[in-house]
C-alpha cells in the first residue's frame, strides 16, 4: 500500500499530537510513553485493515464518517498521560501527594487498556470474518505476529509500571485485575452501544464515549468500594485512595449523571412488566401512555430524590440532604450566583427563540446556524469561568442532567413532552445527528465542561480550563464562518474545510489567548504558559478541525486540553 494512502490529513495530525506528548515525557513515565506508542501503532494497523475490509460493516456506523479508530483510541489515553505529566511536575515540587499520582497512573492504564481491548476486539472480528478483499501474498500473517508481540510488550510495560507504583505484590495484582476489568467492560459496552444505536456514531466516536464512560463508572465504583470496606488503610488499597478525596460538587455531578445514565435500563424493565400486566385488557392507548408517563416521572423522582442522594451521602460527608446542600451552595453568594443564573436564562431565552425562528423560516445552512450556539457558549461560560468557577462546575452538571433527562423523554416519547421536544430538537440537527439520538448539544456542552472539570484539581497551566471554550466557541466558529463566506482554497478535493477558515480559526484563538492571559494575571493567576507550546497547541487542534471527519466538538477540546497541559 502506498504511503500516500496510509497517511491522510487526520492521521498526520494525530501523529504530531502524539509526538508532542511523547517529547514532553519525563524519565519516570517512559513506560507510559512506550505503551502509548504501541497503542497508537495498534490503532493505526486496525484502522488501515478496517478500510480494506468489509467485516466491520456488521456495525452500522454514522454515514459519511470515516472509522476514526486511531483518533478515538488514543485521545483519552493521551489526555490521561498529559495529566500525569502535569502531576509529575507538581509531585517534584511537593505540591501533590503521592497517592494522587499513583491513582492517576492506574487511571491512565485503565483508560489505555480499555482502548487496547476494543482494538483487540475489532481486530479479532476482522481476523475471523470472511474477507474477499484480501489478496494472495498479503502480509496479514506478519501483521498478526507483529500485533501480538506489540500487545505482549504492552502488558509487560503495564505490569512493570503498576509494580513500581504498588506497595505490595497483592496491590499490583489487584491493580492489574482492575485494569483488566476496565478493558472487558469497554468491549461489552461498545458492542452494546453500536448495536443499540445504529448510525449514530463512527467507531472512533463510540470508542471515545465508551472508554470515557467505563473510566467514569470505574471511578465511582472504586470510591464506593473504598467507602464500603472502610476498615482497609490507604496502603492496603492504594488503587482507589485518591478516588475518595473529592469535593461535594464532584460527588453531586457524578451521582446525578451516572444515575440518569442507568435510569433507562431500569425503566425499560419496569415498562416491560407494566405492558405485560396490562396486555390482557382492552384499555385505550391513551390510558397506557398516561400510565407509562406516570411510571416514568414517579420513578425518575425516586431516583433523583432518594436513590442518588443516598449514594452521595454514603461516599461523601454532607451535613444536609445533597439537594438542600446544592440550594445552600447557590444561596451562599446570592448576589453573584443568582445574577449569573438570571443572565444565563436571558441569554438562552433570547438565543433559542431567535435561532429557532430563523431555522424554520431561513435558508441558512444548519452548520452555520449551530455555530451561533458556540458563540452563545462563549457569552455564557467565559465570565462565569473567570469569576465563579466552582458554581460553573455545578451549573455544567445541572445542564448535562437536564439534557440527559430531556433526551430520555424524547427517545421514549414520554407523554406529553416527548413529541414536542422531538420536533423542537429536529430544528437544529444536521447530518451528524440521527433520528434515534441527537448528540450535538451534548458534545458542545461536554466539550466546554470536560477541560474545566479536569482542571479542578492541581493545575499549573491557567489556560487549560478554557480549552473547550476557546477551541469550540471561538476557533471552530470563526473557521466555519470565514471558511463558508471567504474560503476558496480547500484542504482536500472531497472535503469542505478551507485553508482560509482554518487560518481564521487559529488566528482568532491566539488573539483570544493574548487578551485572556493578561486578564487572568490581573485576577491572581500565575502565568506559566509558554507561547511556543501555546502556538503549537492551537495549530494542532486547528488542523485537526480541518481534517477530521469525526464529531469535532468531542475531540478538539480534549486534544487542545492535552497540549495545553504540557
Amino acid at each position: 500500500m502506498a504511503s500516500s494512502s496510509l497517511f491522510n490529513g487526520e492521521r498526520a495530525v494525530v501523529l504530531v499530537f502524539i509526538s508532542r506528548v511523547l517529547f514532553s515525557l519525563p524519565f519516570s513515565l517512559l513506560l507510559h510513553g512506550l505503551s502509548l506508542s504501541l497503542l497508537a501503532l495498534s490503532a493505526f494497523v486496525v484502522e488501515i485493515r478496517a478500510e480494506t475490509s468489509a467485516s466491520l460493516s456488521i456495525f452500522k456506523t454514522r454515514p459519511g464518517a470515516s472509522s476514526g479508530i486511531l483518533l478515538g483510541a488514543v485521545t483519552l489515553p493521551v489526555v490521561m498521560l498529559s495529566k500525569l505529566i502535569q502531576l509529575s511536575r507538581a509531585f517534584a515540587l511537593h505540591e501533590v501527594a503521592l497517592e494522587e499520582l499513583e491513582y492517576s497512573t492506574v487511571q491512565y492504564w485503565a483508560t489505555s487498556a480499555s482502548s487496547l481491548s476494543v482494538l483487540v476486539f475489532l481486530y479479532i472480528i476482522m481476523l475471523h470474518a470472511p474477507d474477499s478483499t484480501q489478496h494472495p501474498g498479503s502480509h496479514s500473517s506478519l501483521d498478526d505476529k507483529f500485533t501480538l508481540c506489540g500487545m505482549l510488550v504492552y502488558v509487560v510495560a503495564c505490569g512493570v509500571s503498576l509494580l513500581t507504583t504498588s506497595h505490595t505484590g497483592f496491590i499490583m495484582i489487584l491493580n492489574l485485575l482492575w485494569v483488566l476489568c476496565h478493558g472487558l467492560a469497554a468491549v461489552k459496552l461498545i458492542r452494546h452501544f453500536l448495536n443499540t444505536f445504529p448510525s449514530c456514531a463512527s467507531i472512533g466516536e463510540a470508542l471515545l464515549v465508551t472508554t470515557g464512560l467505563v473510566l467514569y463508572f470505574g471511578d465511582m465504583l472504586a470510591c464506593t468500594i473504598v467507602k464500603a470496606i472502610g476498615y482497609i488503610s490507604s496502603s492496603e488499597l492504594g488503587f482507589a485512595q485518591y478516588g475518595i478525596k473529592r469535593s461535594e460538587i464532584t460527588t453531586v455531578i457524578q451521582g446525578v449523571i451516572l444515575g440518569l445514565l442507568l435510569f433507562p435500563v431500569i425503566f425499560k424493565f419496569v415498562v416491560q412488566v407494566w405492558e405485560c400486566s396490562s396486555r390482557g385488557y382492552s384499555e385505550a392507548r391513551t390510558y397506557n401512555e398516561i400510565g407509562r408517563s406516570f411510571i416514568f416521572f414517579s420513578f425518575l423522582g425516586v431516583v433523583l430524590v432518594v436513590i442518588i442522594p443516598s449514594w452521595m451521602q454514603f461516599v461523601n460527608v454532607f451535613n444536609l440532604h445533597p439537594l438542600l446542600w446544592v440550594i445552600s451552595f447557590v444561596f451562599s453568594e446570592p448576589l453573584k450566583r443568582l445574577s449569573l443564573c438570571i443572565y444565563w436564562v436571558c441569554v438562552i431565552y433570547v438565543s433559542v427563540l431567535r435561532f429557532y425562528n430563523i431555522s424554520k423560516n431561513s435558508k441558512i445552512e444548519r452548520i452555520l446556524l449551530r455555530k451561533y450556539y458556540h458563540l452563545m457558549a462563549v457569552l455564557m461560560f467565559l465570565p462565569a469561568l473567570i469569576f465563579q468557577p466552582k458554581f460553573l462546575d455545578l451549573a455544567f452538571g445541572a445542564a448535562l442532567a437536564v439534557f440527559l433527562a430531556l433526551e430520555i423523554i424524547r427517545v421514549w416519547r414520554i407523554w406529553p413532552l416527548g413529541q414536542p421536544i422531538h420536533q423542537f430538537m429536529n430544528a437544529f440537527t444536521d447530518h451528524r445527528d440521527s433520528d434515534l439520538l441527537i448528540v450535538s448539544h451534548f458534545s458542545l456542552l461536554l466539550g466546554c465542561a470536560l477541560p474545566i472539570w479536569m482542571s479542578s484539581g492541581y493545575n499549573d497551566r491557567p489556560l487549560t480550563p478554557f480549552a473547550g471554550i476557546l477551541s469550540l466557541g471561538i476557533g471552530d466558529t470563526m473557521a466555519s464562518m470565514v471558511g463558508h463566506k471567504y474560503g476558496v482554497l480547500r484542504w482536500s478535493k472531497t472535503g469542505k474545510k478551507t485553508i482560509e477558515g482554518t487560518a481564521a480559526g487559529i488566528t482568532s484563538v491566539l488573539a483570544a489567548c493574548s487578551v485572556l492571559l493578561p486578564l487572568l494575571a490581573s485576577t491572581g493567576y500565575i502565568l506559566s504558559q509558554h507561547w511556543f507550546s501555546l502556538i503549537l497547541a492551537v495549530t494542532v487542534s486547528g488542523m485537526l478541525e480541518a481534517y477530521t471527519a469525526q464529531l469535532d466538538n468531542a475531540f478538539i477540546p480534549l486534544v487542545f486540553y492535552s497540549l495545553l497541559c504540557l
